[in-house]
């Protein structure tokens, strides 16, 4: 359990450095539009399809409380592993956060004038700097979706023996997908401490930090309610008949 709590601590982190280091960078050089969605989603693409691989033997390479949730769901770990799993995961995301915060604190030191420590706070659903209901509640579904098509793809990839040389390669291009839809719209969470990590650090900022708080409410209940409808759904449709062939 040891091994496999490092083992999601440092797939956390890298995701996150991988990911979020990938915006950051592209907003220090200006890099904005399509080329930058397609670059930040390859960018989580490719680290988790790596971790898959490397990790992903040891822990499952979750990396994702919404993925560990709906692992337990599925009873492929148990509730305490679960809570193991989560702690592992924010841990590692606010690693990974605070190695990046550094790196931004320091440019800015250097950079007399510019301030902003990149989105990676998911403020989309705010409508001229206030939130509002509706864009509250879309930013909530638009993240509950998400989560349920890549949840779905992992639970769907992973669930034969037989598939296990190419789960890695679907996963990494499922997130891919999801980066690439959800960064226009939410700035794309679909894994809570990573939401929670970049959130504690953009505080440091100083403006608006009540507001930048509210943002995690679409950004952790949407994936945690996405996994349980990507669970339910996996298990209404290919549930019964594991049951039937165990039987």
């Amino acid at each position: 359990m040891v091994k496999r709590f490092f083992a999601e601590f440092i797939a956390t982190a890298i995701l996150v450095l991988a990911g979020c280091g990938c915006a950051m960078a592209f907003a220090l050089n200006g890099v904005e539009g399509a080329g930058a969605v397609v670059g930040i989603a390859a960018a989580f693409g490719m680290s988790i399809l790596m971790l898959a691989y490397t990790v992903g033997p040891i822990s499952g390479g979750h990396a994702n409380p919404a993925v560990s949730f709906a692992k337990a769901l599925n009873k492929e770990i148990t509730w305490k592993e679960f809570g193991i799993y989560c702690c592992a995961q924010v841990l590692g995301a606010l690693f990974g956060s605070l190695l990046l915060a550094m790196v931004m604190w320091a440019w800015k030191s250097g950079q007399a004038g510019q301030n902003h420590i990149y989105a990676m706070a998911n403020e989309a659903f705010f409508a001229d700097g206030k939130p509002t209901f509706m864009n509250f509640m879309l930013s909530t579904m638009a993240e509950m979706g998400l989560t349920f098509l890549f949840v779905f793809t992992v639970l769907g990839v992973t669930s034969k023996k037989e598939w296990s040389n190419i789960a890695g390669i679907v996963i990494g291009l499922a997130l891919f997908g999801v980066h690439l839809v959800g960064i226009p719209l939410t700035g794309t969470s679909v894994n809570p401490a990573r939401a929670l990590s970049a959130l504690v650090f953009s505080m440091f900022d100083g403006n608006d930090v009540g507001l930048k708080a509210l943002t995690l409410i679409p950004m952790i209940l949407g994936p945690f309610m996405g996994a349980f409808a990507a669970w339910s759904a996996f298990h209404g449709f290919f549930g019964k008949k594991k049951e039937a062939a165990a039987e």
